[in-house]
């Protein structure tokens, strides 16, 4: 029984997952003091109140409301999601689209509706696989697969 958690522990993706998040939480705590210690400031010099939001309430009925931890909270998280699509998500999606470049395109990868019963075929069939009815193919997934047009 320990063996097989053993494995499951020492398995690549979780070590994987286990310092992403490690680095995760860390980065969060980063931007977190940075967005106190800057960004929340600047956003009171803005509209002229004190800038900290973290003790910032309102009550209702007798109940407090520490909206102030809430807006804290979503500078935060706006910052960070900003830093993580700009700095990973991007530069990621170009270094992929750098790899995707010189593979070859998929010709049954570009699908469409037939236009008798509306099932799915590629889009350079000339006769639908389900009703047995024919088809034009379709121009550009003629072109990017690089065939002529069969008529």
């Amino acid at each position: 029984m320990l063996s097989g958690f053993k494995d499951f522990i020492l398995r690549g993706n979780i070590v994987t997952m286990a310092v992403g998040l490690a680095v995760g939480s860390a980065f969060t705590a980063v931007v977190t003091g940075f967005s106190t210690a800057f960004i929340t400031p600047l956003i009171g010099l803005a509209t002229s109140s004190t800038g900290d939001f973290s003790t910032a309430t309102f009550t209702a009925e007798g109940v407090t409301f520490p909206y102030g931890k809430f807006i804290g909270a979503a500078i935060a998280f706006v910052i960070t999601a900003a830093v993580l699509y700009f700095l990973v998500v991007v530069p990621m999606m170009k270094v992929q689209a750098r790899l995707d470049r010189d593979k070859p395109v998929d010709i049954k990868a570009a699908l469409r509706d037939c236009p008798r019963c509306y099932s799915q075929i590629p889009g350079i069939a000339t006769r639908c696989s389900h009703c047995t009815s024919e088809v034009e193919p379709d121009a550009k997934a003629l072109e990017l697969a690089g065939l002529l047009s069969p008529r």
